[in-house]
């Protein structure tokens, strides 16, 4: 597929968004832009949320790394399974009866002023990394096959690509977003399905015969039993769990976006079906990832050296056709997209609501709030731009297992600060919390640094968030006192 054809898919797709974007912004204002007038349909939610969550990340990452770690990643949805369900029943109940916006009011409300703004903080921080590690997944496959050929440096790709996306999320925020996730949810899927049937085509798989070789690869086992590696089941699958709680249930992006349903009945709707929509998707995904390292066996290609990432891109790119190569682009460009514009939007909403004060500041009328709400979304967008390029200088692994690295460290706060506030009924010396939420992924940093030397060659996986939150909730105790009734 020659550069100018997936420049002109580009564009093509994002005039496709300029378009969703103007008939969902007509009369947009501040509430259409945070709750989307909470007036969303709760399957429009559900269903868009599929593209949000698995990102550029997923689709290439996870394919890329079952050589590597075979179907141990699933152990980790199914523990997301039970983590969906604890949002769903505890989670947006208390987002709904509180009538929150932002969704760190709540601890403003229940602990005080610094925890409120120090949850908000490790949200903006675990936010920014995120968005910009799945973001650059997308937009390094375009350098290396388009842009790079062209001369064209990576900064001004990654800008180019922010300023689209900063365009179509400028004005409507999560009224926009939840339509324009649908959108790239339905394309991501297609490719995802087009992927395999092309795959399996070349391989001369009929439906039987693609299943039977899916089940029978070692690379399909799915439980890990060793318990010094990090793939072990039980890290993975109650790591997966907290992540989910913390990622989804704890995170701005994601629930801004539940919130912006017409009743808290329809949000638990929403979730759980997302839930099972999720796991199927992801389990497909690993079945892709299968069919790929079949196709280079089989083909007596090379495997990528640098990452596993780049193994799907150079499959479908080169060697199975235009049709292949045009769909591939098209999902991943809907892949990228959700990553970073729910993020802006979310970003945005939590610096304006929880920083700038916007629902408290009576003296600013909505002209002045749109404005400042319009310098903070541009100042995001050029954040992210610069942590793009600086990780693009350090990568060298799969972004999956960098995300969740990353995830471990610094949701952690923000799952003891809600699970303390949630299931405790102490009051907190608030102005300490900051230094509590500081110190337990410092600490969680040293262990995992020498775990495999003081507990006997033990390495931590995504149960390192559960002992981050721990430390947190532990910390938050210790500073803490008895409610006076």
């Amino acid at each position: 597929m020659s550069p100018a054809l997936i420049i002109g898919c580009v564009i093509l797709y994002s005039l496709v968004l300029f378009g969703v974007t103007f008939l969902t912004t007509r009369k947009a204002d501040n509430a259409s832009y945070f709750v989307g007038n909470r007036s969303s349909r709760w399957y429009l939610v559900a269903y868009g949320m599929i593209g949000a969550s698995l990102s550029g990340v997923t689709f290439m990452s996870v394919p890329g790394d079952v050589g590597k770690g075979a179907f141990s990643y699933f152990q980790m949805i199914m523990g997301y399974m039970v983590g969906y369900a604890v949002i769903a029943t505890v989670l947006l109940p208390l987002y709904y009866r509180l009538n929150l916006t932002s969704i760190y009011t709540f601890l403003k409300q229940r602990l005080g002023v610094f925890s409120y703004k120090t949850g908000a903080f490790f949200f903006i921080l675990s936010r920014v990394i995120g968005a910009s590690f799945r973001l650059y997944i997308v937009v390094n496959v375009l350098q290396i096959f388009v842009f790079d050929a062209w001369g064209v440096p990576f900064w001004v790709t990654v800008l180019s690509f922010i300023l689209m996306i900063l365009a179509y999320t400028y004005k409507g925020g999560v009224k926009t977003i939840v339509w324009t996730d649908s959108l790239q949810t339905t394309f991501m899927l297609l490719s995802l399905i087009l992927s395999v049937i092309l795959i399996s085509k070349e391989l001369h798989l009929d439906m039987s015969s693609l299943i039977t070789g899916i089940r029978k690869s070692p690379m399909s086992d799915i439980f890990m039993g060793d318990w010094h590696s990090k793939a072990f089941f039980p890290k993975q699958f109650f790591g997966g769990m907290f992540i989910a709680i913390a990622m989804t249930g704890l995170d701005q992006e994601m629930m801004q976006k539940n919130i912006s349903c017409r009743s808290a009945g329809e949000a638990k709707k929403n979730m759980i079906t997302f839930s099972f929509i999720l796991l199927i998707v992801n389990f497909v995904f690993l079945c892709l990832g299968i069919l790929l390292y079949q196709y280079v066996q089989a083909k007596g290609l090379t495997i990528p050296e640098r990452t596993t990432d780049d193994l799907f891109p150079t499959i479908a790119l080169k060697f199975l056709g235009p049709v292949s190569a045009l769909f591939f682009i098209i999902g991943l460009i809907s892949a990228a997209y959700p990553s970073a514009d729910g993020a802006l939007t979310a970003l945005t909403a939590s610096f304006c609501i929880d920083f700038l004060g916007f629902e408290e500041r009576k003296d600013w009328d909505e002209k002045r709030k749109t404005q400042i709400r319009h310098l903070v979304h541009i100042g995001f967008a050029l954040l992210l731009l610069i942590v793009i390029v600086v990780f693009r200088m350090i990568n060298s692994e799969a972004v999956v297992k960098q995300l969740f690295r990353v995830a471990n460290y610094t949701y952690g706060p923000l799952l003891g600060l809600f699970m303390f506030g949630i299931l405790t009924k102490r009051n907190v010396k608030d102005k300490f919390v900051p230094l509590v939420c500081l110190a337990a992924p410092i600490i969680c940093y040293v262990i995992d640094l020498n775990s495999k030397e003081w507990m006997g060659g033990y390495q931590f996986g995504n149960e390192l968030l559960i002992l981050n939150g721990l430390l947190t909730f532990k910390g938050l105790w210790f500073i803490s006192r008895k409610a006076i009734l």
